[in-house]
């Protein structure tokens, strides 16, 4: 499982707190039922929950009331074949979810009232990965009852093409108040970080005094020392301008719509909309799989750019990046932004031709393997090494630090890689 707040026997971890502790028999129960009997019940309570009632446990705990409610809920997802598909006695809900929409709905309310919201989403995650379930967000009361992340978004995006008109509506409500959260989460920052960065990268030769940038200053002027009196006549001074309202800098973003690069695509297209509505920026989204959509006309908002995306399917990078090519009018002044796993299915050769001849202009090229919480997915080492042989070194990055990143970029300064990456 994918968590350490929720687990089965097949998983590798427990429910939170269990952490430590050497067996459900072992010597720091033994030794902390003879201090506390409450705490060592509480503890093998905690086992009891984590390895799931069977034979073998080796709890003899039983469950009643909220405990054996939740126990349920957890052996419905994580119980396996015979446990999913048979009543559990003791237990308030059965066993198994099966693919019926009213027992998802309740497996779905009692989860929001026994786990806190991040262990939801975990569970729903699950739940569609491992149970099938995906089709039953197709409708509507089910929509309605499931915790909305960028997961889920993602899976509904891949649905989107086979969702019904009754479905989509409530679909696109559920989109909304994802996008929107995150846009509160991330637009402050980002327009705070890029607007300094577009200013520091405005340079002037004759700034007021609080425009100075003394490192540059200093480092021009170095021929200018005078040593009798230990200081530097900075004959020629090197300041920030203040980005004005015309735009100063143009950054596209290529995004790859392939499955595995759900959550990557929803952020983008957050960014993307935040990006777009900073004067100073001129901003590019395009997506692509075998084929290039240029979806910059809808980046007002960004739930329409997301149901126009299609998750799935083959990958074209080169062919995404030749389009990119050719919409670049100031590649001094100009971002490209690849968010892919880069696992090409066109040219190689010419994917690294292009990228190598859009540098050679100009154009400062980054290329992020993900742009998601979770790190960097499985993606080809052999690109990603031949990118960085030609410096644009591939890695994954965070929303948080996207801003940072852009900055970076924008003033042509290194870039903030993560050591994990």
């Amino acid at each position: 499982m994918s968590t350490g707040a929720v687990s089965r026997p097949e998983g590798s971890t427990g429910l939170t707190g269990a952490a430590g502790v050497t067996g459900p028999t072992g010597a720091a129960d033994a030794g902390e039922a003879a201090a506390d009997p409450s705490a060592a019940d509480e503890r093998l309570r905690r086992w009891r929950l984590v390895l799931g009632g069977d034979a073998a446990d080796g709890t003899g705990r039983a469950l009643s009331g909220r405990d054996a409610a939740m126990d349920g809920a957890l052996t419905a997802l994580y119980g396996n074949g015979e446990k999913r598909n048979k009543p559990q006695a003791g237990r308030e809900r059965s066993a198994g979810l099966g693919a019926s929409a009213p027992s998802v709905a309740r497996w779905l309310g009692d989860i929001r009232t026994y786990f806190p919201s991040s262990v939801v989403q975990v569970m729903q995650r699950d739940a569609i990965d491992r149970l099938g379930l995906a089709t039953l967000l197709l409708e509507p009361e089910m929509l309605e009852a499931v915790e909305a992340d960028v997961h889920l978004v993602g899976t509904l995006l891949s649905l989107n093409k086979a969702m019904p008109e009754t479905t989509k509506e409530t679909a696109r409500a559920v989109v909304r108040k994802v996008v929107e959260d995150l846009e509160k989460r991330l637009a402050t920052r980002t327009r705070a970080t890029l607007t300094g960065a577009l200013d520091r990268s405005a340079r002037i030769s004759r700034p007021r005094h609080h425009d100075i940038d003394w490192n540059r200053t200093i480092a021009a002027n170095l021929k200018n020392y005078l040593p009798e009196y230990g200081t530097v006549v900075p004959e020629r001074l090197i300041g920030y301008g203040r980005a004005s309202q015309s735009v100063k800098k143009e950054v596209v973003l290529c995004i790859d719509q392939s499955g595995s690069m759900a959550a990557s695509v929803v952020y983008a297209s957050v960014f993307g909309a935040v990006l777009a509505s900073m004067r100073s920026i001129d901003t590019r989204l395009v997506v692509f799989d075998t084929a290039v959509v240029d979806l910059t006309d809808q980046l007002e908002d960004p739930v329409d750019v997301l149901f126009g995306t299609q998750l799935g399917g083959g990958t074209d990078i080169n062919r995404a990046l030749a389009y990119c090519q050719s919409q670049i009018s100031r590649p001094a002044e100009t971002v490209v932004v690849l968010i892919s796993d880069l696992y090409e299915g066109g040219i190689r050769d010419e994917m690294l031709k292009r990228v190598a001849a859009m540098q050679a202009s100009g154009v400062r090229f980054v290329t992020l393997l993900a742009l998601s919480d979770e790190g960097a997915p499985a993606y080809d080492r052999e690109h990603a090494a031949a990118l960085a042989a030609l410096g644009a070194p591939a890695f994954a990055c965070t929303p948080d630090l996207f801003p940072e990143v852009m900055a970076a970029a924008i003033e042509k300064r290194p870039l903030p890689i993560p050591d994990a990456a």
